[in-house]
């Protein structure tokens, strides 16, 4: 099978390259977690290859209103590039993408180096700058259906994300209020305990799993903890925003 992960990795690139969904993997065989992240961390490398630059990395699934919603029930993680990057009260271009939707996050930006086993007290000496977020997923799988390890092989369906102003990284994130609007009107309303119980553990969790991959965590990275609420279908004309209380806004329009 191992020969076949370069095959598949391409497969997946081609699919979000040209917006265009793909069938799930385990529509051929089983992908386990592990294989998952393999063939994520190969895709990955096509991206760097074009010239695209690691700036971080998301969690995923880090509430049980998102495990629910897509039908899993583990934590994951993905990469950010530079060109997933979005400028906050920017456009969103709808036909770039396959399914996208938009989730309330909030983001770390990292001051050093963060790795393997670390405390939550550690992780939060590791935090420059805490901001609102907002995360476009956008599976590249047919009707948004996959399993753990095709997840994890579409670099946590991952496809876009915007961050707002920095906030002091001594803000108190254990349980602030989270609204997702639409048009100005409230569509996800959530708390940011919803993130593990508290954020600060989705970036312990990221310190960890990354460091399995051999991956670490450097300064001047951020760190999307993962969202409060489940993610809302984005279509052309919307205006999106996030507020997280105590720390920000940011949002975006949909053309």
């Amino acid at each position: 099978m191992m020969n076949a992960l370069p095959v598949i990795a391409k497969r997946l690139d081609d699919a979000n390259r040209s917006a265009t969904a793909t069938h799930q993997l385990s529509d051929d065989q089983h992908v386990d977690a592990a294989t998952g992240y393999a063939i994520q961390a190969m895709g990955i490398e096509l991206r760097q290859q074009r010239g695209e630059r690691i700036v971080g990395v998301k969690m995923g699934l880090t509430s049980r209103a998102k495990m629910e919603q897509v039908g899993v029930d583990e934590v994951t993680w993905g990469r950010l590039t530079d060109a997933m990057r979005r400028e906050e009260g920017g456009t969103l271009v709808r036909t770039d993408f396959i399914h996208p939707r938009a989730e309330p996050e909030i983001a770390f930006v990292l001051n050093r180096r963060l790795t393997g086993e670390v405390s939550m007290a550690e992780a939060a000496l590791a935090i420059e700058a805490v901001t609102p977020a907002i995360e476009i997923i956008d599976s590249r799988y047919e009707n948004f259906k996959f399993s753990l390890g095709d997840v994890v092989a579409d670099n946590s369906s991952s496809a876009a994300f915007f961050i707002g102003s920095y906030a002091r990284p001594d803000v108190d994130i254990t349980n602030l209020g989270m609204v997702l609007s639409i048009d100005g009107m409230p569509r996800e309303v959530g708390s940011s305990a919803a993130i593990l119980g508290h954020p600060l553990r989705a970036l312990v969790a990221a310190a960890r799993m990354t460091a399995r991959a051999g991956h670490v965590l450097e300064p001047g990275d951020i760190v999307l903890a993962g969202a409060a609420t489940a993610a809302v279908p984005l279509t052309p004309g919307m205006q999106v925003e996030v507020e997280v209380q105590d720390i920000g806004r940011v949002r975006f329009d949909v053309s």
